[in-house]
């Protein structure tokens, strides 16, 4: 772990992997609502976790260095549901460089829990972890020039959904009319880091979900 400070009253944690970041991030949320630390922003990336509004930087940035960072817990409820449509036009080569037929490639990826390690790209864009490593997938060599709104796609090790139409490299296996987006909605954001998403196989001519069908729920 690298403590960097930035400005008067941030810092910038570095660590080793998107893994770490996110038990990080989690066990920072954690002592925050414990009331054992003070800061007005934590914010997830890849590697990097940033801390700003600190009144004195110096200090948490000593007791950072000797933190022991636990998993990130597991917790049973608060499931986003994305109904999906697994037919994307890169399904075919997401299939063969898996090694499966492009069915098996809608199971593996519906059968996951995923979690939004952080957020970026665009306004409610999230990286989503949850496949194994053996999953990952290169971006495509030549971007597109415009992806459409609610792309389900892949990267390397994330999943992520376009929350509107704009250029892209991923590949595109899948299409929801979720909104992930809206800022006329409270939070405007469905994803958020720290949420867990199942994406929910919905037939070629399945119902159109809403934000009001599209949210958190309960699972065992």
């Amino acid at each position: 772990m690298r403590v960097r400070p930035v400005g008067d009253d941030a810092l910038l944690v570095e660590v080793a992997s998107g893994a770490a970041a996110e038990a990080l991030h989690a066990e920072l949320l954690r002592r925050r609502t414990a009331g054992l630390l003070s800061a007005r922003e934590i914010v997830p990336a890849a590697r990097t976790v940033l801390l700003d509004g600190l009144s004195d930087p110096a200090r948490l940035a000593s007791e950072l260095a000797a933190v022991v960072i636990p998993p990130v817990p597991a917790r049973e409820h608060d499931v986003v549901e994305i109904p999906t449509r697994y037919d994307g036009p890169d399904l075919p080569e997401v299939a063969a460089l898996w090694g499966v037929p492009e069915q098996e490639v809608a199971r593996i990826h519906a059968a996951a829990v995923f979690r939004v390690a952080f957020c970026g790209f665009a306004p409610g864009f999230g990286y989503l972890t949850g496949l194994p490593e053996r999953y990952d997938v290169p971006r495509r060599a030549t971007p597109r020039t415009s992806v459409p709104a609610g792309s389900v796609a892949l990267a390397g090790p994330y999943t992520g959904v376009y929350p509107r139409s704009s250029p892209g490299g991923w590949q595109l296996i899948g299409t929801t009319e979720a909104v992930l987006w809206d800022h006329a909605r409270v939070p405007a954001a469905l994803l958020a880091p720290g949420t867990r998403v199942r994406f929910v196989p919905a037939g070629p001519q399945g119902p159109a979900e809403t934000t009001e069908t599209v949210g958190t729920v309960a699972t065992s």
